[in-house]
């Protein structure tokens, strides 16, 4: 077999393969015996287009003309930008933010008149009545002082002006409708976010559940016309119904409401709950019986299912594993026969050999606490290092801060695999998935607790010898960015670091960023401005002199929620300590890169600054970025 360094296997992932013939999966839905979903294309410039599979045909079609974007931006995040009834299908069209209805064989037609201000007043989380003549969704204005309102609102299928169903809150989600009318909602204000405190709210009942230190998610109704939902008054999201828990387990069958329109559990027409039950195991797609309060496990190849839906006597879920990417699938919880409706991208050739498979970490970290990662051995069955060397190893910390490490097969995490990188992908205290108590750990502390929980993960996994100690490096993305900038400053343990529209400046990102996220960090660091000196502590744009690695940062020019001042600030502060810095900018590009070529450049970047950092040379051809100053190569050896 033949030998190279750890770091320059030649990888049959080429930076290209991220993206090409590859699409991601979202907004889920069932329409009598179709499916359909939202795919996010890089190669069309991360265009947000809607699939329908219709019943047993072979091949999904597109539904939107090529022109047309289903692109929700309420709360900046989005999500729940379609309806579906009947094959007509209501969207929010991302160039304008209006509502518009697709009859099959016809133009869109806007339902929601044009604002005055170009997509000053925005929809999402649409759902429509059983009849098909009204739609419910949360409204978001922004008005010419700055002020933004949100409200929910129903529009007539046929068009015309919104009417207000309820205002007065902060933040709205999940309207959804009922049989006879019934209708449900979630409410919250600041600072709380929608996993800290939120109400679960009906026309007819008012406030039926939750409140300022109790998350309801997903409200739904059943068939029998019995409202369901999610909630952690125990400390984790188990299933209500009518307020009487389904399942009292600890584990979780909700996640993070980031994005609008959540969908993890449903009913089958039997009554049954089909639900995707996630531990510190894993994630397991079980049914419920909703009498008995039992549950069963399906015995399915997937550990990951970021969405599902149930109809009659089938399941309709996003589904994932470890060596497999998302994919639509249609599953049969009788028999567990399952049909693959849509690819998310091409099986890999060798697939089983080729892929890393996560092992779970729980690890100790400061204050005699624990801490979970996801640690992927590097593996090229096409190449062997040489003898007694280690690999280096690439620490991720997730975004958020409230999010979680997901085990499904993730080619970004494979393009680093297959080169001959060890990738540790962390869940630090404040991540999801390990109950509202460790979800809560991070209150009052990032920057600091993520932070430790990022560099333990390195000190343990060089510890039993499985890297090299001197050749770990560390990336973020979003929140994560600041923990990557916190980890190089508060220890020499990391080489270099990344970060991808990551966070740098607290205390600018509290003037800067958007409503949802106005008061967040009231409760991760402290309330503004009472705990300003905290704010400009834990700010690495503050405290660049602390920083000795090499740092590179990427961004995009249009993101609204850490904007780009952010890293630009980074880069000057470090340039002004002598720190070697390549700051690459995407024009265009918002909170998360969505167009093939800058996907590509950004982690082709990556790699190039990770070799002249570590001391390899990439088998790839990839052109150089400008470093500021120049940095020595090969600082980790010296």
């Amino acid at each position: 077999m033949p030998v190279a360094p750890y770091g320059s296997w030649p990888s049959p992932l080429a930076a290209s393969s991220l993206v090409a013939g590859s699409v991601s999966l979202r907004d889920l839905h069932v329409d009598g015996e179709d499916a359909v979903w939202v795919e996010v294309r890089p190669e069309e410039a991360g265009r947000h287009a809607v699939v329908r599979r219709h019943g047993e045909r072979r091949e999904p079609v597109d539904v939107l003309p090529s022109a047309w974007s289903a692109r929700s931006t309420v709360h900046e995040y989005g999500g729940g930008a379609l309806a579906v009834h009947r094959g007509t299908l209501f969207f929010v069209n991302e160039a304008d933010q209006r509502i518009w209805r697709l009859d099959p064989g016809h133009a869109p037609v806007a339902l929601t008149p044009e604002p005055e201000l170009d997509r000053s007043i925005r929809f999402g989380d649409l759902d429509v009545d059983a009849a098909g003549r009204r739609l419910v969704c949360v409204r978001e204005r922004h008005r010419c002082s700055g002020e933004v309102v949100d409200d929910v609102v129903m529009v007539p299928t046929s068009g015309g002006r919104p009417t207000v169903v309820a205002s007065g809150r902060d933040f709205y989600a999940a309207p959804r409708f009922g049989p006879g009318g019934r209708l449900a909602w979630l409410c919250w204000d600041q600072p709380n976010m929608p996993w800290d405190g939120t109400e679960l709210w009906t026309v007819a009942a008012g406030r039926v559940a939750g409140g300022p230190d109790e998350s309801i998610s997903q409200p739904r109704w059943a068939p029998d016309g019995r409202l369901a939902w999610c909630s952690d008054r125990t400390g984790w999201w188990n299933l209500y119904l009518e307020g009487e828990a389904v399942l009292a387990e600890e584990a979780e069958f909700s996640g993070a409401d980031w994005v609008l329109g959540q969908s993890t559990y449903g009913f089958l027409g039997d009554g049954r709950m089909a639900a995707v039950r996630t531990d510190p195991d894993g994630q397991r797609l079980v049914v419920v019986d909703v009498v008995a309060r039992t549950s069963q496990v399906l015995a399915l190849p997937f550990n990951a299912f970021p969405a599902l839906r149930a109809r009659r006597s089938e399941i309709v879920a996003v589904a994932a594993s470890p060596v497999d990417a998302p994919a639509v699938v249609g599953l049969d919880p009788a028999t567990g026969d399952m049909r693959i409706l849509r690819r998310s991208r091409p099986p890999l050739e060798n697939g089983a050999e080729l892929v890393s498979v996560a092992r779970p970490v729980t690890y100790p970290t400061a204050g005699g606490l624990q801490a979970h990662a996801l640690l992927y051995p590097p593996g090229n069955p096409g190449w062997q290092a040489p003898d007694g060397e280690r690999p280096p190893l690439v620490v991720t910390a997730h975004g958020g801060p409230t999010g979680q490490a997901s085990p499904a097969f993730d080619v970004g995490i494979q393009f680093w695999t297959t080169r001959g990188f060890a990738v540790a992908d962390v869940d630090y205290r404040g991540s999801t998935g390990y109950g509202r108590a460790f979800r809560r750990s991070l209150d009052g502390a990032w920057g600091v607790a993520d932070v430790e929980d990022c560099v333990a993960a390195a000190a343990h996994v060089a510890g039993q010898g499985l890297v090299d100690g001197a050749r770990m490096v560390i990336r973020g993305r979003s929140a994560g960015g600041l923990t990557v900038l916190g980890a190089l400053g508060t220890s020499n343990v990391f080489a270099a670091g990344a970060t991808h529209y990551g966070v740098t400046d607290l205390s600018t990102l509290v003037a800067d960023t958007h409503k949802f996220e106005a008061r967040y960090l009231d409760r991760l660091v402290g309330p503004w401005p009472d705990a300003r000196e905290r704010y400009e502590a834990r700010s690495p744009a503050r405290a660049a002199g602390r920083i000795a690695a090499p740092v590179i940062l990427f961004h995009g020019t249009e993101d609204r929620v850490v904007p780009p001042s952010q890293a630009e600030a980074m880069a000057q502060a470090l340039r002004a300590s002598g720190v070697p810095c390549a700051l690459v900018l995407f024009p265009g590009e918002g909170h998360g890169f969505r167009r093939a070529e800058s996907v590509v450049r950004a982690i082709e970047a990556e790699l190039w600054f990770y070799s002249r950092v570590l001391g390899f040379t990439p088998s790839d051809e990839i052109e150089a970025v400008p470093v500021d100053p120049p940095f020595r190569p090969h600082a980790a050896r010296e």
